[in-house]
């Protein structure tokens, strides 16, 4: 009974979906996405349905290239040089690169490469969880002279012999620091967006006065002003970086925020799309 009912509410949806992918989603977008699972694309399915989501809106077809981060290291190129050649081929094709969430340190030094390609050749950047972490590295070290000792801190947040206790998990408030960011537009200048949360590690708020100096800006912070939830970098077309994982509540026809900002940018129709949507509209 229930099922019937959520079919018959879902179908409009659905049908509306499907025609628009078969009527105007013909023209691709290469996107570079770069992480330690790329083996098992389940393994980032929110992530995939979420571009999906953002393309179908921009009436653009989601081309995904999968960039196994440990390919593009140096150490790659002594070992297997033609998976080394063929990823930082495909990074540089692309029209905009996401770096997902994960855990370890597999891969890391080849998701930091990709956001410095990224950072420099003004490539459309987002960077969720791990990834927003990443690119603090990477601008850390390309800026200053930091440890990422230094740059990340682990809060006591709950038992450390329970699993799940350490983590920072569930829905959480991120306030806007100012309204003249990019996301905060994308948000329809929204004050504060709930974003939900799975991570460890966090940006050390001390470290924060350095960096922003040098010129990222961390535009969201929790309530409490010590949790660093959202980074940009001014100067670059799009570079976000998200402690949280807006992907959990992409949906067809309502696509992330986050996500659409990264199709438009890549396309390069952000710029016109705020402009039209300044008023929240």
């Amino acid at each position: 009974m229930l099922f019937h009912i959520f079919s018959t509410l879902l179908q409009p949806l659905l049908e509306n979906t499907k025609e628009k992918l078969s009527q105007f989603c013909h023209v691709p977008v290469r996107i570079a996405m770069v992480g330690k699972y790329v083996g098992l694309a389940d393994s980032y399915l929110s992530v995939v349905k979420a571009l999906l989501h953002a393309c179908i809106a921009c009436s653009l077809k989601p081309s995904i290239d999968w960039i196994a981060a440990s390919d593009l290291e140096d150490e790659s190129a002594k070992l297997t040089p033609k998976d080394h050649a063929a990823a930082w081929e495909t990074l540089r094709n692309a029209e905009c690169v996401l770096v997902p969430g994960g855990f370890g340190d597999r891969g890391v030094g080849g998701m930091i490469l990709a956001a410095k390609y990224a950072r420099e050749n003004n490539i459309p950047y987002l960077g969720i969880c791990l990834g927003m972490q990443i690119s603090v590295i990477e601008f850390a070290r390309s800026v200053g002279d930091f440890s990422s000792n230094t740059l990340f801190h682990f809060p006591d947040i709950g038992s450390r012999t329970h699993m799940g206790s350490t983590m920072r998990l569930g829905s959480r408030r991120t306030l806007f620091q100012t309204p003249d960011c990019v996301t905060s537009k994308l948000y329809r200048n929204a004050e504060y967006v709930d974003e939900r949360h799975r991570h460890r590690y966090e940006v050390n708020p001390e470290a924060i006065g350095v960096l922003e100096e040098a010129g990222l800006k961390f535009v969201g912070k929790d309530e409490t002003g010590k949790r660093m939830e959202i980074l940009e970098l001014p100067s670059h077309p799009f570079y976000v970086g998200v402690q949280f994982h807006p992907e959990f509540k992409s949906r067809p026809g309502r696509p992330s925020a986050l996500f659409l900002g990264l199709i438009l940018a890549a396309t390069k129709q952000l710029e016109a799309y705020l402009n039209t949507h300044q008023n929240g509209c």
